[in-house]
Parts: structure tokens; sequence; C-alpha cells
């Protein structure tokens, strides 16, 4: 996937994308363009109108299908980025839990990795849906909750529900280390023998 990588430093700061760029690479990601700004945060999309205009003309140019951001992006920015580029934005803290995803091996960290994301998620939940939901208002003779609350509800019990699987495989993992120290190797043989 052709992707564009992005950082935007405060005045004084030093860009620094090479981290990035191999954190794309890990990732399977074809890095075909960097942008580099130096200023204060843009609220609306986190670099100014000016780069913005110039990551549009590289997007359709370049056929990137991608922006990955140095920066840590707020919830509205990266909606007001999708939006305005048509294609989807992420910040470092996304694609890291994206690298971690592709290349965990066992149960365990695969239910920590998706622990982590939707920690992340619930962070941003109600403003996404905010976003999302944006001009329309419940009724006003409406019974139902928010779909906002929805939403959270459904992550806090799916983070509800991964804790339980993580605390039962780590009682799990304690049991047979206990009759491992107990009584030796030949038990752990024995179990796969049977």
């Amino acid at each position: 996937m052709r992707v564009a990588i992005v950082h935007r430093v405060q005045p004084g700061e030093k860009p620094n994308l090479d981290e990035l760029r191999e954190l794309c690479l890990t990732a399977g990601y074809e890095v075909v363009y960097e942008l580099i700004q130096r200023r204060y945060p843009h609220p609306k999309y986190n670099i100014g109108p000016g780069k913005l205009a110039e990551l549009k003309d590289a997007v359709k140019k370049l056929n990137i299908e991608k922006v990955i951001f140095e920066n840590d992006i707020k919830t509205v920015q990266e909606y007001n980025l999708a939006k305005a580029l048509g294609i989807p934005v992420m910040s470092r803290v996304q694609l890291i839990l994206e690298i971690f995803s592709l290349h965990a091996s066992s149960k365990e960290a695969k239910l920590q990795i998706k622990l982590a994301e939707l920690k992340y998620e619930l962070s941003r939940a109600r403003e996404k849906v905010r976003l999302a939901k944006m001009g329309e208002q419940p009724g006003f003779h409406g019974l139902g909750a928010y779909e906002a609350d929805v939403y959270y509800n459904e992550i806090n019990r799916r983070i509800h529900t991964l804790t339980k699987k993580l605390a039962s495989i780590k009682k799990r993992r304690d049991l047979f280390r206990l009759r491992r120290e107990k009584y030796g190797n030949s038990y752990n043989i024995a179990r796969w023998l049977y």
C-alpha cells in the first residue's frame, strides 16, 4: 500500500521521519511521499491549509492510499483530514498497534493487542460518533440511548470480555508453571502424550 508520512513540528524543533519510515516498512507500506511542516497545530487539520492542499495534490498524483502522521492527531482532525483527502488517515500509535497485530503469534498476544486497540478506540469513541452523526439529533420523543453511548458501552463490554479471557489465560499459565515446578518436565511430556 502506498502511503504518505507527515510530521508537523513546533517552531524550533527538529523534524525526524526516519523512525516512522522504518515503522511503515515493517507494516508493509511503501512510503512514496513525505511532508514536514513547522508550525503550531492547526485546530482543524493539525497541519495548515496550505500544506493540506499540497498533501491533497500529492494524494491524487501519486495514488496514495493512506496518510500516516508522526504526531498524535485528535479525532476531529483525523475525521477532517480523511474527509478532505478522501483516504484513511492514522497516527503513529495506530501504526504501532497495527504492526503488533501483524506480528502477534500467541493467542494471549493477540488478545492483548486487541485490548490495547479497544482502549485506544474508547478514548476516541464519543467524538467519532459525534462527528459521524453531525447534524442529526435523536427524536424529541425517542426513548433510546444516544448512539455514542451505545458504541461506548459496546467497546467497554468488549474490553471487559477480553480482560476476563486474558485473566483466564494467565491463571492457566500460572497453574502450568506451578505444576512444572512441582513435577518437573515429565508432567508436560505426559500431558502432550495423551
